[in-house]
């Protein structure tokens, strides 16, 4: 019998560029991913693997190397709708580590070459504005596609602004808070539909005002519903699109106004809201991840935070953080 053999590829309709895996293999086939199963079964089957568990699948054999880099299972999880969502932080000087709530496993990732400015500045995953390199506030804004690693300018914003935060709300892109100059602030925020390509003005948006020492707003989009952290009070608000305005719904699990804002993590994490901070105690300093599900509503009056996981002896203050799925 002829030897089946796997075939070079690099259709856009895999996803990858690499090998594309035969469907058909028989049962029992010694080339096969999984003896007694055909290849487009086993692929299934592996697609619904942990994320955590990829590493030591890839070490199995050549045939799982090849098919753990070829990024074909993210493309197959895609199609599967199977998302895993894991947090990406910074809170030393050695780098970035993963966590993965769902085996509540942390990962030291590869040290990201980059020169001393990169790593001493303050680094935000979304954000637009800024200033030049005359300390100029910006009224510019640009648009990153990650598929093809290219960024698109955008018609300017309404207004020149810095220490502000964006964020995707049905369908559409926003930014609120921040400066026009070190002592103006700005109260207004701006919706940028990416069909028309316009920008729309709000006004009062975000009522909080920013001062120079503050960090930019600290927001986060679930289910479409837009949450906020004030600093000074601790408090956990949410946006009323219709009355444009804030309903303060509960007090936060960690504090925000020790440091005005910085060394706070405020995301989304799939749907529940995340928190990231730092706290200490008898056994000396450790970063905190706290969630809550909104569609759970309140316990007694108050938010029911929930610990994800901790990490010790890793400092107090959250240089970054990210949240990604895939």
């Amino acid at each position: 019998m002829e030897e089946e053999k796997e075939e070079e590829s690099s259709s856009s309709e895999t996803g990858s560029v690499g090998r594309v895996y035969d469907g058909q293999k028989k049962f029992g086939s010694s080339d096969s991913l999984l003896p007694g199963l055909y290849d487009d079964v086993a692929l299934n089957c592996l697609a619904w693997a942990c994320r955590s568990d990829y590493a030591s699948l890839s070490c199995l054999n050549k045939k799982f190397n090849s098919l753990m880099k070829s990024g074909y299972l993210y493309d197959l999880r895609k199609q599967l709708g199977i998302v895993e969502h894991w947090v990406y932080m910074v809170c030393d000087l050695r780098g970035w580590e993963a966590f993965d709530p769902m085996r509540n496993k942390w990962m030291r990732l590869p040290k990201i070459p980059c020169d001393e400015c990169f790593n001493l500045a303050d680094k935000e995953s979304l954000t637009v504005g800024g200033s030049d390199k005359n300390g100029n506030v910006l009224k510019s804004a640009e648009l990153y596609d990650s598929k093809t690693g290219r960024w698109e300018m955008l018609p300017s914003m309404h207004s020149p602004r810095r220490l502000c935060s964006g964020f995707f709300m049905d369908e559409k892109f926003y930014v609120i808070g921040g400066m026009t100059s070190p002592t103006d602030s700005l109260t207004c925020g701006e919706e940028y539909d990416l069909k028309s390509r316009k920008w729309r003005k709000i006004e009062g948006m975000y009522p909080n005002v920013n001062r120079a020492a503050q960090a930019p707003p600290l927001v986060a989009v679930v289910d479409n519903q837009l949450y906020a952290v004030e600093y000074l009070t601790n408090m956990v608000k949410k946006y009323d699109k219709e009355k444009n305005s804030w309903d303060v719904l509960g007090r936060l699990p960690v504090r925000a106004d020790s440091s005005n804002g910085w060394g706070l993590a405020f995301k989304a994490c799939g749907k529940e809201l995340l928190v990231v901070g730092g706290q200490r105690g008898p056994e000396g300093e450790a970063i905190v991840l706290n969630s809550w599900y909104p569609k759970s509503g309140m316990q007694n009056g108050s938010l029911d935070w929930k610990v994800l996981g901790t990490k010790d002896h890793a400092g107090v203050f959250v240089f970054n953080c990210a949240v990604m799925g895939s």
